[in-house]
């Protein structure tokens, strides 16, 4: 198969290229919602640390909704729980938004933080399950490459655009403009399914039945543990330079690296069974990483940080390819549960990157982001080693 043939074929189902286009306007709060919190409640309280007890609460609550939200979408179909999550996910937004008032108790703040992160609407589990059911098994790899690549570019656009809007307006309105016009993106999105189903085969399957979900669940874990790394070592690094403006290019660097290598992984069809691909990633995104605890110059630190985001995307595609063998009947539950591993092990890199950085210097945390990867790919071996699934009474 050549070049790019994955992606025409994935293009020529019907409904594909609407939903690509909504999915990635219906993600634009998943990056902007705790920015925007941060400044909304920092500015009405006059304090950072509630608006960082505010955000940990939207981030519980999304770890915590995934797997519900994957449950419920393979029993009842995807378009219900858009739609209830769309909503759930503005409203509370909202009246987050119209809480942040001076004098006004802290709590609402956090109860609603937490609804709004449960809500968020699994948009990229959605178009994991309804892709992935649409094309064969050989052109998955392009599907969740496709995902992966209309996330990352709402995660990059969405700030900038936020960034715009506060340029002219207040913060709080920002942040409700951008809530609004994802939730319609959310419910557009659900709409569009239709034109290929609604994304459910309503399942029944377990998730654990096959132990070795468990096994990647503990490697996409890791995986998140060198995301969290990354992203506190990258200002940590510009600070300690005296050249803090730097950070958003430093950033920029992993996350064109990520759709740079989204988009070559989808391209074509490799021949390298699916847990050997993932192990590889792996090693690759470790080894890149490493080499950063000696770089000095910054446009070499920046261009190993792209070096670095061309293993990652395709690291994380590679893991939903997984999903579909191991949990046949509830990939929605399981991708649900893959993404609150990455989350987890985002809190858990940043956390060891901030200790790490404090007692070791600002180039210490790209040596536990390397650490984490290479663990990963470590356990990653025991996919490729096992044998025919082995599952659970």
């Amino acid at each position: 198969m050549g070049l790019g043939v994955p992606y025409r074929r994935l293009f020529g189902l019907p409904g594909v290229a609407a939903q690509a286009v909504l999915g990635f306007l219906a993600q634009l709060t998943k990056q902007v919602a705790p920015v925007g919190i941060v400044l909304v409640v920092e500015r009405a309280s006059g304090s950072l640390i509630l608006a960082g007890v505010v955000v940990a609460a939207f981030s519980a609550g999304a770890g915590m909704g995934r797997p519900v939200q994957g449950r419920l979408m393979d029993r009842r179909g995807a378009r219900q729980v858009l739609a209830a999550t769309a909503l759930a996910h503005v409203a509370a937004l909202l009246a987050l938004i119209w809480c942040a008032q001076p004098g006004l108790p802290w709590w609402p703040m956090v109860a609603l933080a937490w609804v709004a992160g449960a809500g968020l609407p699994p948009i990229s589990v959605s178009m994991r399950v309804e892709w992935g059911r649409a094309m064969a098994a050989e052109g998955r790899t392009a599907a969740y490459s496709l995902v992966f690549l209309v996330q990352e570019l709402a995660m990059m656009i969405g700030p900038l655009l936020f960034g715009v809007l506060i340029a002219v307006a207040t913060s709080s309105l920002a942040l409700g403009v951008v809530a609004a016009a994802a939730g319609a993106g959310t419910l557009a999105f659900a709409w569009a399914l239709r034109a290929g189903g609604d994304g459910s085969a309503h399942g029944r399957g377990r998730v654990f039945a096959d132990r070795r979900m468990a096994v990647l669940l503990a490697v996409v874990l890791l995986n998140g543990g060198t995301m969290g790394a990354v992203q506190v070592g990258v200002p940590a690094l510009a600070t300690a330079r005296d050249i803090p403006a730097a950070t958003g290019l430093l950033v920029a660097a992993v996350s064109l690296g990520g759709i740079a290598g989204a988009a070559a992984y989808g391209a074509r069809t490799w021949r390298w069974a699916v847990p050997v691909r993932l192990v590889g990633l792996l090693l690759a995104l470790g080894l890149a990483l490493a080499p950063l605890v000696l770089v000095g110059p910054l446009p070499l630190f920046w261009a190993v940080l792209f070096a670095a985001g061309l293993a990652l995307n395709p690291a994380l595609t590679t893991a939903s390819l997984l999903v579909d063998e191991y949990a046949p009947g509830a990939q929605a539950e399981a991708f649900g549960w893959v993404s609150t591993a990455l989350g987890m092990g985002s809190a858990a890199g940043s956390a060891v990157a901030g200790l790490v950085g404090e007692g070791f210097g600002p180039s210490a945390p790209f040596l536990a982001a390397a650490a984490f990867a290479l663990v990963g790919a470590g356990l990653a071996t025991v996919l490729v080693r096992r044998g025919p699934a082995r599952l659970l009474p």
